[in-house]
């Protein structure tokens, strides 16, 4: 009884604040989904699951859609490939690996306006991208290249982030595996292969469920870079139409149905990206 009192008073606040500010609020997200709530337009009324049922004949709730899985696919992918790569160069000792490493990480701890409002400058038709390359190329401005410029300014701040973590895992590497390894006659490609690779399992998993959460509630850069265009939301994902309906549209009710939607997509992708990456580093 003594050992529950104790943990209760230790889990208490933490518990208190979970239920204030994560559980709380998509209860109350998801009793505005099944209404028609709008604040200037009072009363609200209830009409069940007909947000749910719009969803999917809304065409541009469904290319918000698609641009999102795209956006999660390059973020997903590109900082993990070229963090690891990077990490690897870096896994030596000395002040040289250690300036670098500050280097990359110093994206990773800017503000997204910052960062977003930067690139903005160099990816712009007369920026300083363009007159490196000599030519006019726009970056931002053409709805085919729009939502890649966006997934690699997106890859390029949280590149560090991966850095890191693929740092921690291969210092975690016990030598004597790598020693006995090159004894056998193992060449550097085969060690990492065989031996590194298998213990990087964990710092994968972190990394690929860190992107993917962050890929898919991505909305600073997208409001700061494009507004959601150019063109007809060619870069608009679902957290930047969710607000933009329900702040802009002031139809609340359903920004909350996509809300309610886009909580069990990111949810379901997680467990599964969870599931599959924790056997592997089981079976490994």
């Amino acid at each position: 009884m003594r050992r529950l009192a104790h943990f209760g008073v230790f889990a208490a606040p933490g518990m208190l604040v979970y239920l204030c500010f994560v559980l709380a609020p998509i209860v109350v997200s998801f009793g505005y989904s099944l209404t028609d709530h709008n604040p200037f337009n009072p009363p609200s009324r209830f009409v069940g699951l007909r947000n749910y049922q719009l969803l999917f004949t809304d065409e541009e709730f469904l290319t918000a859609l698609k641009v999102t899985v795209i956006l999660t696919a390059i973020i997903v992918i590109v900082p993990n490939v070229a963090g690891l790569a990077i990490a690897v160069l870096l896994d030596r000792k000395g002040w040289f690996y250690n300036a670098w490493r500050a280097t990359f990480f110093v994206p990773v701890v800017l503000s997204s306006v910052v960062v977003s409002v930067v690139w903005t400058r160099m990816l712009a038709d007369d920026g300083i991208v363009n007159l490196a390359l000599g030519t006019d190329i726009g970056w931002l401005s053409d709805p085919d290249l729009a939502l890649y410029s966006l997934g690699g300014i997106m890859s390029w701040q949280m590149l560090g982030f991966c850095v890191v973590v693929y740092l921690a895992g291969l210092q975690a590497v016990p030598h004597e595996l790598q020693e006995a390894a090159a004894i056998d006659g193992a060449g550097a490609v085969a060690r990492f292969r065989k031996v590194t690779w298998p213990m990087l399992a964990p710092a994968v998993t972190v990394n690929t469920v860190v992107l993917l959460i962050t890929a898919f509630k991505a909305y600073d850069h997208i409001q700061v870079i494009t507004n959601g265009g150019p063109g007809s939301g060619s870069t608009a994902t679902i957290a930047f139409v969710v607000l933009q309906t329900g702040f802009v549209a002031n139809r609340q009710g359903y920004a909350s149905a996509m809300a309610i939607v886009m909580l069990a997509i990111i949810a379901s992708a997680s467990a599964v990206a969870l599931r599959l990456l924790r056997r592997r580093e089981v079976e490994l």
